[in-house]
């Protein structure tokens, strides 16, 4: 028996450091052809699925700025590491028979397309999986918050953010195992608390346009499925 799915259009939000496996740098590319697999177990459900990764695992701007480059400039620097992760997470995907097109917020005609709201849509109306690049293409934005500004303009009805751990959690699970996991809390008590699971202008941003956030565990295999099935662990944001 198929389970109902109630949702049209989904964000997906990746990290880089999800990238990395059990490497230190760079790509793990047994890890990107896993998330293929994955995207395409919801693809094939016909859900209009795009997706926003990070760039940690190449460059993150915030470290490079604390060493001597300007923050603006280590930030677009990041910029371009997301737009990494993208080709080769397309690659991936159209591997698996996955129509893919790359959105950069960055014009980076030789190597993707460039982000134009409609655009995007058309895409996703058209069975293809969308990547976007670049974060929001501004510095001092993180790609949490690209993650809730696409999300918005592109009318989602659910954003899930896949993260090292099942859900979020009172403290970091992973420094204090007495910590405890929420199967649902609200926009306001993760601002209020002040939970690092996203950085609070991507909640408030999801809050003000009325977009549920899923919290789960991406390195679980089906567990981007069964957060949209209402299956598994994770905990909810609304």
């Amino acid at each position: 028996m198929i389970s109902k799915i109630k949702y049209k259009r989904v964000l997906l939000k990746i990290s880089g450091e999800a990238l990395l496996g059990k490497k230190p740098y760079g790509l793990d590319p047994q890890i990107v052809n896993f998330l293929a697999n994955e995207i395409k177990k919801v693809y094939i459900r016909k859900i209009q699925i795009s997706v926003v990764v990070g760039g940690g695992n190449i460059f993150r701007g915030h470290n490079a700025a604390s060493v001597g480059i300007e923050r603006t400039t280590a930030d677009y620097m990041g910029m371009l590491g997301t737009v990494i992760n993208a080709l080769a997470l397309q690659s991936a995907l159209e591997k698996n028979n996955v129509h893919t097109r790359v959105l950069s917020s960055i014009p980076i005609p030789a190597v993707c397309e460039s982000y134009i709201r409609r655009r995007a849509i058309n895409h996703m109306k058209k069975k293809r999986v969308i990547i976007f690049a670049a974060g929001t293409g501004n510095p001092y934005f993180t790609t949490d918050t690209a993650a809730a500004l696409r999300a918005s303009e592109t009318s989602s009805d659910l954003i899930l953010k896949g993260t090292q751990v099942d859900g979020v959690y009172t403290e970091d699970p992973k420094k204090n195992k007495k910590a405890t996991k929420y199967d649902a809390i609200s926009y306001k008590d993760v601002l209020s608390k002040n939970l690092k699971i996203m950085d609070g202008s991507a909640v408030a941003l999801a809050r003000d346009n009325k977009i549920p956030i899923v919290v789960f565990p991406i390195n679980k295999q089906n567990s981007f499925l069964n957060a949209i099935l209402n299956k598994g662990s994770f905990t909810i944001i609304k």
